[in-house]
């Protein structure tokens, strides 16, 4: 089973993330971040991952520190339960509309993480979630799960559909990139590592 439980404490958040790679797309989140949640929870089911997230924050501050430490954890979850990535696809894409918005994502579990946000939202809140934050949000993510990941807007207006159609566009991508292929053994490289 491609799973992984993690937990992580700093002063200014408490986070702990269970995320399994065979599952059917359940997801139980509770960052404080109500858009945010629904964003996750999005990403879990487009991506096909069970997803259990909770996060305490200092929200009083602002919603900056549990956005990006969520980034952070559940990173380093997809890099555990991923393992050595054996056997993967490993390259994932996907075309995602959402009303007027259209999001183009590609990614590559490469272990070179590298993040390339092409995004020209209008700027302002969603809910309690700062729209800023998605870039932060990835970035982290990408970091610690060693993901190659290309975010762009090809078109949008609304910001809610365009941070919806991203979530669910990674989510999909990273679903497809995570499947095992019986097809061959071993790692999809040419130097026979990630």
């Amino acid at each position: 089973m491609r799973e992984a439980n993690l937990e992580r404490k700093t002063r200014e958040t408490q986070i702990q993330v269970r995320i399994n790679l065979e599952g059917s797309g359940e997801a139980q989140v509770k960052t404080g971040i109500g858009f945010f949640d629904h964003m996750l929870i999005s990403f879990s089911r487009f991506g096909y991952f069970d997803l259990d997230l909770q996060a305490q924050g200092d929200l009083f501050v602002d919603p900056h520190h549990t956005i990006e430490d969520c980034g952070i954890v559940l990173g380093q979850a997809l890099q555990k339960a991923l393992g050595d990535r054996q056997g993967i696809e490993r390259v994932g894409d996907a075309l995602l509309p959402m009303d007027e918005s259209l999001v183009q994502v590609a990614l590559d579990l490469s272990n070179r993480p590298f993040l390339v946000w092409d995004v020209e939202c209008p700027e302002g809140m969603i809910g309690d979630f700062p729209v800023e934050m998605a870039e932060e949000f990835f970035r982290a993510l990408a970091v610690n799960a060693g993901i190659t990941l290309h975010i762009h807007l090809l078109t949008g207006k609304n910001r809610h559909h365009i941070m919806e159609a991203i979530f669910k566009g990674v989510g999909r991508a990273l679903g497809l990139a995570v499947r095992v292929n019986p097809r061959f053994t071993g790692v999809l490289s040419t130097k026979g590592v990630l």
